[in-house]
C-alpha cells in the first residue's frame, strides 16, 4: 500500500526560527478497532502523542540523513493509545540537523534547510475488514511550541508558561491557527529501519560542591529534574566533560554552538507545582552539570541515550586495567551512535567516516551492527558523487569533499561492509554497496599515480613529538587494503576479479616506493602499516617486526601513533610474537597510553592521547577512533578470529593474564594458566603449543602444556 497518499507535509509557520512547532488534529473512532498505526516523519526531531500520552520510548525521532535525498519516517503501533469515541493527535516538532542555525560544515546552508514541518499517517484498522486513514493535511492547527530556541548541539530553552495543557488531548479549546500546507525536504520517503535512540539507562548525580554536579562517567544525553517555583523562575543546566581547577566547568568543547547556550538548558517554569524537565531535541556529552535557579531542586538524575545496539560480545580478563579499558571503548562505541556513528557527542556530533572505520571491527565484536550500518551505507549513496567521490562526513551537505576526506577516512565506504561480512558471514551490506564500492575504486584508480595514492588526511592525532609517517604511505596502504577487500568480495559475490591485479600493482609500486626509505623506519606508524597490510616477505617479515619492538622499547614501551598507526600496531605486534609488548604498551603508566587515559579520569576513550592539543587546550575525552585495542582484545587476548563465517581460535597467551573470557554470540573462548575452552556453534581450527586442531561444534577443553 502506498504510504502518506493524501498527506501533506504541513507546519505552523513556514518562517525558519529557532523555536519549536505544535500541530494537532482530533479524530473520532468507532466500535471495533482492532487496529491503529501511525506512520510519521517530523523534520528534524518529533514527539507524538495521542490523547497526551508518548506513542513511544524513542527519543530523538527522525533520523539524520540528507534529506533532499532521502527522509525517513517511522512507524508506530498505537493500538493501546487509541480509544472508541474522540481522540486527540499532538506533534511537537524541533530543528534537528534539518534546520541547522549554527555556520559549521555548511548545514547552515544546506538546500534542504527549512523550518520544522511533519508528514503524517494513521491508519486505523477495524474488525470488519475496513480502514479509516487520518492525514497530515490543512485541517489541522498548528502553534509556536514552548520551546523558544532549540539546537542538537548548544541546547534549547523550554518556558512552559507558554504551554496550553490539554493540547494534545480532545476537547481542547485553544485558538490555534489552521496549520499551513509547505513545501517537502525534497528527499524519497523511506521506512526507517535502524535500532531507535531511547534512553539507554538512567544514573544518579552527585553534588560535589554548591550547584555542581557529577555523575560518575562521560555520558551522551541529558538530565532530567524535578523543581518547585514560582512562575518565571528559571533553571539553567550547564553540561561539560570536566572542570577547571578552579572548580569552573570548562566549555572548551562548544565550538560550534550559536549564541547565548553553549551546552545548555534552561527550563522556564509555570509555577505553583512540581514540574519536570529534561529536553526533547537536544543533547549533550557530558559528565558534569552546573544547575543554577532560585526555585527549589527536588532532584537530579541523568538519562544516558543512545541508538539501542544489540550487545553480542564481551570480554573479560584478570587485569582490571584491560577490563576499564573494554569498558571506556564500549562507552565510547555507544555514546557515539545516534542514529549514525558520530566522531563525538557534543563539539561535532558528526558521522566522520575515519572515526567508524577505525573502530568497526570491535564495534561488530561487541554489537550487531548491521542494521544500523545498513543505514549509514544508503547516506554513503546519498553523497557520493558520480565520480566515486566521498566526503570526510556522512550526511553531508556538501561540505567535506576537498577535506576532511581521503583514502584513510573514504575506505568505509568498502571496509564496512567487508569487516561485517568477515566478523558475522553476512554478505548482504557488500550486495547493498556493491556499486557504490566499485565506483569509489574507480575513483581511488584516477587518482593513482604510478601506483602512489596521495590525498587527504594524514595519520590523525599521533601524540606531540611522534615520528610523522607521511599520508602518501597511509593513503597507499588503505588503497592496496580496498583493492584486496574488493577482490575478496568479488569471490563472495561470484563476479569476475579486476581487483587482485590491481592490488599487485599497487603493492609492488608501495614496495619500490617506500621500503627502502631508512627515515621511514623511524617511524611506529609505517612499520606497523607495511606489517599490518602484508607489503613485507620473507625474512623482511621478522626482521622489520623486530625492528618495531625495538623501536617501541627504545621509546619506554610507549605508543608513537595516531589513529591509522594505532589500527595497525596491535596485530603487527601479536601476528609477529610481540603480543607481550603490544600489552606493556597499552598498560604502561606514562602517556602516552590507554592506561594513562584511565590513571588521570577518563572514562571513554579521549581525541588526543595527551589530553590536551597542539594549541594546550583539552580536546574531546569522547571519541572512540582509537579503539581498535578492543579489537585485539578479542582477537588476539581470547583469540576469536572470524573470517566469513569460519572460526579459528588461537590465543596470545600473555604471561602477566591468569585468565581470559570472552564471546562473540554463540562463540566462546576460556583460557587460564592450564587450560584453554572453545565453544561454538561451527566446527573450529584451534591453535594451541605448536599444534592444530580441527573441532566439530560444541564445547572443547584442551590442556596447555609448559604452564
Amino acid at each position: 500500500m502506498e504510504r502518506f497518499f493524501g498527506a501533506k507535509w504541513i507546519t505552523d509557520d513556514t518562517a525558519i526560527g529557532d523555536n519549536s512547532r505544535m500541530l494537532r488534529r482530533e479524530f473520532s473512532v468507532r466500535e471495533g478497532l482492532r487496529q491503529a498505526t501511525l506512520y510519521c516523519c517530523g523534520l528534524g526531531y518529533g514527539v507524538y502523542t495521542i490523547n497526551g500520552e508518548n506513542v513511544t520510548d524513542e527519543v530523538l525521532v527522525t533520523p539524520f540523513t540528507r534529506y533532499d535525498r532521502t527522509v525517513l519516517y517511522n512507524t508506530f503501533d498505537v493500538t493501546s493509545r487509541v480509544r472508541t469515541g474522540e481522540n486527540a493527535i499532538g506533534v511537537h516538532l524541533g530543528n534537528g540537523f534539518y534546520n541547522d542555525n549554527c555556520p559549521t560544515w555548511d548545514f547552515d546552508k544546506a538546500d534542504w534547510r527549512s523550518h520544522p514541518k511533519l508528514i503524517l499517517e494513521l491508519v486505523l484498522t477495524y474488525a470488519d475488514g475496513s480502514e479509516e486513514r487520518i492525514v497530515s493535511d490543512g485541517s489541522w492547527s498548528g502553534y509556536g511550541g514552548p520551546i523558544l530556541y532549540n539546537h542538537m548541539r548548544a541546547g534549547e530553552i523550554r518556558d512552559d508558561r507558554l504551554l496550553e495543557e490539554g493540547w494534545d488531548r480532545p476537547g481542547f479549546a485553544g485558538r490555534w491557527a489552521p496549520a499551513l500546507v509547505c513545501r517537502s525536504p525534497g528527499g524519497v520517503l523511506r521506512p526507517a529501519e535502524l535500532p531507535p535512540i531511547r534512553v539507554a539507562e538512567r544514573l544518579p548525580m552527585r553534588e560535589i560542591r554548591p550547584g555542581l554536579y557529577d555523575c560518575g562517567v562521560n555520558i551522551s544525553g541529558w538530565v532530567r529534574i524535578r523543581v518547585k517555583g514560582k512562575a518565571g523562575d528559571t533553571v539553567s543546566l550547564r553540561y561539560a566533560e570536566y572542570i577547571n581547577p578552579d572548580g569552573t566547568l570548562n566549555d572548551r568543547i562548544s565550538l560550534f554552538t550559536k549564541g547565548e547556550l553553549r551546552h545548555e538548558d534552561r527550563f522556564i517554569l509555570r509555577g505553583g507545582r512540581e514540574e519536570e524537565y529534561a529536553p526533547c531535541f537536544a543533547y549533550h556529552g557530558f559528565r558534569y552539570v552546573a544547575v543554577q535557579t532560585d526555585a527549589e531542586l527536588l532532584s537530579i538524575g541523568t538519562e544516558i541515550v543512545h541508538t539501542d545496539l544489540t550487545v553480542v560480545g564481551d570480554f573479560e580478563c584478570s587485569d582490571p586495567m584491560l577490563n576499564r579499558i573494554h569498558d571506556a571503548v564500549r562507552r565510547s562505541t555507544l555514546c557515539n551512535y545516534m542514529g549514525i556513528p558520530t566522531d563525538c557527542p557534543h563539539r561535532e556530533q558528526n558521522g566522520w567516516t575515519g572515526d567508524a572505520l577505525f573502530s568497526c571491527e570491535q564495534s561488530i565484536m561487541n554489537y550487531d551492527m548491521t542494521s544500523a550500518y545498513r543505514k549509514w551505507l544508503n547516506d554513503f549513496k546519498d553523497v557520493q558523487r558520480p565520480d566515486g567521490q566521498l566526503p570526510g562526513i556522512v550526511p553531508t551537505s556538501g561540505w567535506g569533499f576537498n577535506w576532511g576526506s581521503g583514502p584513510l577516512w573514504d575506505s568505509a565506504i568498502i571496509m564496512l561492509p567487508y569487516y561485517t561480512y568477515q566478523l558475522t558471514g553476512d554478505d548482504s551490506l557488500i550486495r547493498q554497496m556493491w556499486e557504490n564500492m566499485t565506483r569509489y575504486m574507480s575513483y581511488l584508480d584516477r587518482m593513482a599515480v604510478g601506483g602512489i595514492v596521495d590525498f587527504g588526511l594524514p595519520d590523525w592525532c599521533p601524540p606531540p613529538g611522534a615520528v610523522p609517517c607521511p599520508p602518501r604511505v597511509t593513503d597507499t596502504a588503505w588503497y592496496y587494503a580496498d583493492a584486496c577487500a574488493m577482490s575478496r568480495s568479488c569471490a563472495v559475490l561470484g563476479v569476475p576479479d579486476p581487483y587482485r591485479e590491481i592490488a599487485d600493482a599497487v603493492r609492488t609500486a608501495y614496495r619500490r616506493e617506500f621500503l627502502g626509505d631508512e627515515e621511514l623506519k623511524k617511524s611506529q606508524t609505517f612499520l606497523a602499516c607495511g606489517l599490518y597490510w602484508g607489503m613485507y616477505e620473507g625474512e623482511e617479515i621478522p626482521r622489520m617486526a623486530a625492528k618495531l619492538a625495538k623501536l617501541i622499547e627504545e621509546n619506554d614501551c610507549r605508543i608513537d601513533c595516531g589513529t591509522h598507526g594505532t589500527k595497525c600496531i596491535f596485530t603487527a605486534l601479536s601476528e609477529n610474537g610481540y603480543a607481550e609488548t603490544a600489552y606493556r604498551m597499552v598498560t604502561n603508566p606514562a602517556m602516552p597510553s590507554y592506561a594513562y587515559w584511565l590513571d588521570h579520569g577518563a572514562t571513554t576513550l579521549a581525541e588526543q592521547w595527551g589530553f590536551f592539543n597542539a594549541s594546550g587546550t583539552v580536546d574531546s575525552l569522547n571519541h572512540h577512533m582509537f579503539s581498535e585495542v578492543d579489537y585485539w582484545f578479542y582477537r588476539y587476548v581470547a583469540g576469536i578470529r572470524l573470517s566469513g563465517g569460519e572460526l579459528e581460535v588461537r590465543p596470545c597467551f600473555i604471561p602477566q593474564l591468569e585468565w581470559v573470557r570472552a564471546h562473540r554470540g554463540d562463540i566462546e573462548v576460556r583460557w587460564n594458566r592450564t587450560h584453554l575452552t572453545v565453544k561454538a556453534p561451527v566446527p573450529s581450527r584451534v591453535f594451541l603449543d605448536g599444534q592444530e586442531y580441527l573441532v566439530p561444534p560444541g564445547e572443547h577443553t584442551f590442556p596447555r602444556s609448559g604452564t
